[in-house]
């Protein structure tokens, strides 16, 4: 199972790189005028080579649950690591997280500068919906994909959870308060990558609404394995610099409970978002030996 896992895994990352060096292309497309050299190259830097590539893998996934395994779903996946590169790099900025290394090499503001960083993380974002507008999805596919992107990534859900996230630096939450974080923050955009994949095959309800769930509980263990990694891994394993979060007073699981509290709760995270493959039978496998590999990332 996880050799098959990983062979998807791999599959579907590289038909996303290989998407997004299209779109990231030096060259205008039509209604463009002009691309700056310099800004695509850092787009290029925040978004190519590197990253496993999660939450499109999700997303394809979850449309072969489907039979869809076409163009439209790699644009679509595209699109989405659009909007996580931007993520990544707005998030690495000194007024954020403050890092300079990610993905084992320098962040965007350090490798260009801190305005073409901002202007890149901006380009990336709006290049997520040029390429759902342009994509082959029937209309009302396409509304629902980008009204989905939209409020995944905006003030309800990572951009409002960002905002939480520092207004939280220094200041003690509950349990419920960091969960409520964290799934805005980096829950939303997974529950929008595994509903994604029912969206552009046009699913029954019922099942989108499955595979949204299973996204909410993997992105909840995925933010306590990333905790757990930044509270006791080396900056060489993570490929950025760890022990930050108790620096900055950051609210998490680890932080509250303790290492050993947040293992139990990511271990029945898993297993809840497992739990929602159950439906689709062998189906679902590659879907839950990603959910099993997010508890290896710490093991």
């Amino acid at each position: 199972m996880s050799e098959l896992f990983e062979s998807r895994l791999a599959e579907a990352a590289a038909r996303t790189e290989s998407a997004l060096a299209r779109h990231l292309s030096a060259e205008p497309r039509q209604g463009e005028v002009f691309r700056p050299a310099r800004l695509v190259a850092a787009m290029r830097h925040g978004a190519l080579d590197g990253g496993k590539r999660l939450r499109p893998f999700l997303l394809i996934e979850a449309a072969k649950l489907f039979d869809r395994n076409d163009d439209a779903v790699v644009a679509a996946a595209a699109a989405l690591e659009c909007v996580h590169g931007y993520s990544l790099v707005h998030d690495d900025l000194p007024a954020m997280d403050d890092d300079d290394l990610r993905r084992g090499r320098p962040t965007v503001h350090r490798q260009f500068d801190e305005a073409t960083a901002i202007l890149a993380g901006d380009a990336l974002l709006t290049l997520a919906f040029d390429i759902l507008a342009g994509g082959d999805f029937a209309p009302d596919v396409a509304v629902d994909l980008i009204r989905g992107l939209a409020r995944a990534s905006g003030v309800g859900g990572m951009a409002g959870g960002q905002m939480l996230d520092i207004e939280a630096e220094g200041v003690s939450l509950d349990a419920a308060a960091i969960g409520r974080l964290q799934s805005m923050k980096t829950g939303a955009l997974f529950r929008f990558a595994a509903e994604a994949g029912a969206i552009v095959s046009a699913a029954a309800a019922t099942d989108r609404e499955r595979l949204a769930r299973f996204g909410g509980h993997f992105g909840q263990a995925f933010q306590i394995a990333d905790d757990l990694i930044d509270a006791t891994g080396r900056p060489e394993e993570a490929g950025k610099r760890t022990a930050k979060d108790a620096a900055r007073g950051k609210a998490t699981l680890v932080a509250l409970a303790g290492v050993d509290a947040a293992r139990q709760r990511l271990a029945r995270s898993i297993e809840a978002a497992i739990g929602e493959l159950q439906p689709f039978g062998r189906h679902g496998d590659v879907l839950a030996g990603a959910a099993r590999f997010i508890g290896r990332r710490f093991a």
